[in-house]
């Protein structure tokens, strides 16, 4: 059997979601330490490629809210470093943070 991979979860970072992006970041560690993951906990700075070439996870986990987690910000920075990261890829994350361009993409498809 394989060693499980070593996870990432990035928390905190730059946005007025910060302080609640922690509280859900220390809940996912907590819950994937508890099914015996190896899980270092990042508080996201501007700096995010420095941290996490000091981690070296197999895994991001990306608990960040809001601008730069949820924006295909960080998730763009995964890619470049060839870093497998949960939660929408790129392309998904951006659109899905521009509400207006999200409904008109939702209308096209028939969807209410």
């Amino acid at each position: 059997m394989s060693a499980k991979p070593h996870i990432a979860v990035l928390m905190g970072g730059w946005s007025p979601e910060r302080e609640i992006s922690l509280i859900s970041g220390a809940k996912c560690a907590e819950a994937l330490r508890a099914l015996d993951y190896q899980v270092s906990e990042i508080d996201v700075t501007r700096q995010l490629d420095t941290q996490l070439g000091e981690v070296k996870p197999d895994i991001c986990f990306n608990a960040l809210h809001g601008v730069g987690g949820e924006d295909g910000e960080v998730q763009g920075l995964l890619e470049v470093l060839e870093i497998p990261y949960t939660h929408s890829g790129v392309r998904a994350s951006a659109l899905a943070m521009d509400k207006h361009l999200s409904k008109q993409i939702f209308a096209a498809a028939g969807l209410p």
